[in-house]
């Protein structure tokens, strides 16, 4: 299994509070080892994102690039 199908077998069945505070501790941690999983989120928001919608991630992507 590879570590995509791994983190969406993971959280598939949580719920959006679940996901939320999994993302949350992982960034109040720095946690080294979530980061893929965090990279994972970010591929499957991506993947379905529209154009304006990625716009959005990227200007915010950008804005906090200091």
């Amino acid at each position: 299994m590879n570590i995509k199908d791994y983190i969406i077998q993971n959280f598939k069945d949580d719920n959006v509070e679940t996901i939320k505070n999994a993302i949350d501790e992982s960034v109040k941690e720095y946690n080294e080892d979530a980061l893929p999983g965090l990279g994972i989120f970010f591929m499957l928001v991506w993947e379905n994102s529209n154009d304006n919608e990625k716009n959005t991630i990227l200007e915010k992507i950008k804005s906090n690039l200091k």
